[in-house]
């Protein structure tokens, strides 16, 4: 386990791409405003198509193409919007700036009236660029990525799941209950902190396996270093679900795997240099109260 600090800086501050949280275009009116407070300070706005149509605008342009001709992109809505522009824009390493016009606002910490100064800080080279750590998992052939988590979940409520597991090949646990969560650090705060997981430093490199109410009381969660490479074999005949980010959900049958392990590259995430961790878990989770 490592912990992972760069001091990496945007190359140019002209182009902005503009992700805005889907479903909901009363967010148009925050847009606008945010969308003004950048072009007064000379940086060009583009909007995503899907984004460009909810609000009713022309001239929105697709994720892909977003990201290949914007310096860094802006995701404006809540944590769950973040997360998604993260892994879908994760293949062209482009950073991510988190305006925050949600509920818990755990990653995004930018709130819209201080959008305009953190402007200016970001031309004065007063941010930072924190890299975190990305899990890629493998399952039928396909492969996918998460920023929180990959959770293995019991396909029907009234029964249990039974996984194997192993660690570079070789048999370490089997699980029986309702599933298992492998997390990032990143998400030590989600899913993970619900069911009792431990609370992780963000930049450190590991993956933390959490239990879903186990059957067993003796299973406990594991944090391992992050160069492990991890494998979970369905062993009953239902099957089991696979769930990325709580946004994309896979089917697997009994004694089919997934392969878990950490990703070549990380994720690119824009924040404020005074933002201290453990302030916003005692903002965000009443940390210590």
């Amino acid at each position: 386990m490592k912990l992972t600090t760069s001091n990496e800086k945007l190359k140019q501050i002209k182009k902005a791409g503009f992700i805005l949280k889907p479903d909901y275009p009363e967010i148009k009116d925050e847009y606008n405003i945010i969308k003004n407070h950048f072009l007064r300070a000379n940086i060009e706005v583009t909007l995503e198509k899907n984004s460009a149509n909810m609000i009713g605008e022309e001239g929105g342009v697709e994720l892909d193409e977003l990201s290949k001709n914007s310096d860094f992109l802006v995701s404006v809505g809540g944590d769950g919007t973040l997360i998604s522009v993260v892994r879908r824009s994760f293949k062209h390493h482009i950073p991510v700036l988190g305006i925050h016009q949600g509920t818990l606002g755990f990653l995004t910490d930018i709130r819209l009236s201080e959008v305009e100064k953190f402007l200016a800080l970001m031309f004065e080279h007063k941010y930072r660029i924190d890299h975190r750590m990305m899990i890629k998992g493998y399952a039928k052939e396909q492969s996918f990525v998460a920023f929180n988590d990959i959770v293995i979940s019991r396909k029907s409520m009234s029964s249990m799941i039974s996984l194997d597991a192993k660690i570079d090949g070789k048999h370490f646990n089997s699980y029986y209950g309702d599933g298992i969560i492998i997390s990032t650090p990143t998400g030590s705060t989600a899913y993970n902190l619900s069911v009792g997981g431990p609370v992780v430093f963000p930049l450190t490199e590991a993956f933390i396996v959490t239990p879903i109410a186990p059957h067993s009381l003796t299973q406990r969660p594991l944090v391992l270093p992050a160069d492990f490479k991890i494998e979970f074999t369905i062993t009953d005949k239902q099957g089991a679900l696979v769930i990325i980010d709580g946004q994309d959900t896979y089917e697997i049958n009994e004694n089919e795997s997934i392969k878990i392990e950490i990703s070549d590259n990380k994720a690119k995430l824009i924040h404020r240099c005074q933002r201290n961790y453990f302030e916003v878990l005692n903002e965000k989770l009443r940390w210590g109260n």
